[in-house]
């Protein structure tokens, strides 16, 4: 296993990051609990500024489980098909929307663990859900904090779950949501997946992948 980054070394890198992006948040626009889930649900192999085209619209007249279940099946594949896999998309979002009346008097749960009861919802879905609008510490590991975190040297890891795991051990649960939030804006922005702008870097003296390639 190549050499990783200390906690310290980590703790020092989302420093720098902070100072990068002091407004790093969740880029996905919604205004309730159960918006910011059918986007994380429709963002799934989509950009966040395509589920945000789709969904802006969309949300001034459908924004509520009720609504959705009234929409039907066949109006959310409408409404939904440019964020792709929209079939599959479409029957979690309305199986959510009536679990959510059945099982949870119409509101979006607040625990990780009630959240991946619903249907389409994953770790990385119900982490983001419930640290942004809960409040709950959680790291989600979508594709630019998997690459971000492997790549760096924060960890050493070949699968999304193990990544999340050895992340809460290298660093302090109190910046988890910070930390997902920080990565993301900087593999947005900077540590791309193909071509890394590395010579605008402010952590490339931190970087393994830097490092290993100068």
């Amino acid at each position: 296993m190549r050499k990783l980054l200390t906690k310290k070394e980590a703790e020092q890198v989302l420093d720098v990051l902070e100072i990068c992006y002091p407004d790093a948040h969740c880029e996905l626009e919604h205004n309730s609990p159960f918006e910011l889930l059918v986007s994380t649900i429709l963002s799934a192999q989509c950009t966040d500024v395509r589920v945000n085209s789709v969904t802006r619209d969309m949300y001034k007249k459908y924004n509520t489980p009720l609504d959705f279940i009234e929409l039907g099946i066949f109006g959310i594949e409408e409404i939904i098909k440019p964020c792709g896999f929209y079939r599959n998309k479409a029957k979690n979002i309305l199986m959510a929307s009536k679990k959510i009346i059945e099982e949870f008097d119409g509101q979006v749960p607040k625990t990780i663990e009630e959240l991946m009861s619903l249907p389409g919802v994953g770790k990385k879905t119900a982490n983001v859900v419930a640290s942004t609008c809960f409040g709950v510490p959680a790291i989600a590991v979508d594709t630019h904090v998997f690459r971000l975190a492997n790549r760096i040297g924060f960890v050493d890891e070949k699968d999304v779950l193990e990544t999340e795991k050895a992340l809460q051990k290298k660093i302090e649960k109190n910046r988890w949501t910070r930390a997902h939030h920080l990565l993301i804006f900087h593999g947005r922005r900077i540590c791309k997946a193909r071509n890394p702008i590395c010579e605008e870097c402010k952590i490339s003296s931190y970087c393994k992948y830097f490092k290993r390639e100068k």
